[in-house]
């Protein structure tokens, strides 16, 4: 058996594969090329900003689906695959393993808190992401005997909406119309007792931050495989489809409390126009 490995070994070095041991595991590219590109981006710094060179500014609110084509590549892949992430398991992963990532308290339904005024700790990450239910056990004649708890983990798939804060401005000195993102909010899809789809918040994200984590998060390409993308490009280039959900006003509210149906519709184009 010996001399048998010994001659295999020997025609695998004649024929250039430098095999030195036919048992040991390789590692090999998956590819033509190694990936130097996304592992070290660095973050492209705003340019300075003086209030004084502030003409007009509005404050806007988005939402994003990612239900819509032009925004799935936020929700794929549901699970990590080719070396990619989706962009909640980017943010998960940045909050409760690494630590590069602070989340914020998005409030309640009467008490909206969008200012990043409390950060929240692990744990109370966990307790959103985690919810426990409890199940009847049935017996070998289908009779309930008792209950049992189940713990069920919020999978990434279940973010479909993205809730987006942004600041509008004139800049004078370059007499550009500029946008930067505030903040950025997961939110997940439920069913309520009735049946009904209802979205719950889970965190604030301060975009300033995420960008250092944004900018090593690669995205996928539909056009080129070659070019690396990544979520910060996706957002500094506004490659994202979203609908206006409110402006900053005298009454502090959203359009769906004063429009709704197409009327909210006209309503979100309206302010863009108004933007524009």
């Amino acid at each position: 058996t010996q001399s048998r490995s010994s001659a295999a070994s020997d025609v695998y070095k004649r024929q250039g594969l430098g095999c030195a041991n036919l048992n040991a595991q390789q590692t090999v590219l998956d590819g033509v090329y190694v990936n130097e590109n996304t592992p070290s981006r660095k973050v492209i710094p705003y340019t300075n900003l003086r209030q004084a060179d502030v003409m007009w500014s509005k404050r806007i609110w988005r939402r994003m689906d990612l239900r819509k084509k032009q925004n799935q590549v936020f929700y794929y892949p549901e699970e990590p695959a080719q070396g990619r992430k989706n962009l909640f398991d980017y943010i998960r992963q940045a909050i409760l393993d690494d630590g590069t990532l602070t989340p914020y308290d998005p409030g309640t339904v009467v008490d909206i808190d969008d200012e990043f005024t409390r950060a929240l700790t692990t744990e109370d990450v966990l307790a959103k992401m985690i919810s426990e239910s409890e199940i009847d056990v049935f017996d070998e004649y289908g009779d309930v005997v008792g209950t049992q708890k189940v713990r069920d983990t919020l999978r990434a798939s279940s973010v479909k909406f993205y809730e987006i804060k942004e600041e509008w401005f004139f800049e004078k000195q370059k007499s550009q119309l500029e946008v930067r993102v505030i903040g950025i909010k997961p939110m997940v899809e439920k069913i309520n007792a009735s049946g009904d789809p209802v979205l719950e918040d889970l965190f604030w994200i301060y975009f300033p931050e995420a960008r250092f984590v944004f900018a090593n998060s690669e995205v996928f390409n539909r056009i080129n495989d070659a070019e690396r993308r990544t979520y910060e490009d996706v957002f500094w280039k506004r490659q994202f489809e979203s609908t206006v959900i409110k402006e900053s006003n005298v009454y502090d509210r959203s359009i769906n409390e004063y429009k709704t149906g197409l009327d909210a519709l006209l309503e979100a184009e309206k302010i863009e126009e108004k933007i524009f």
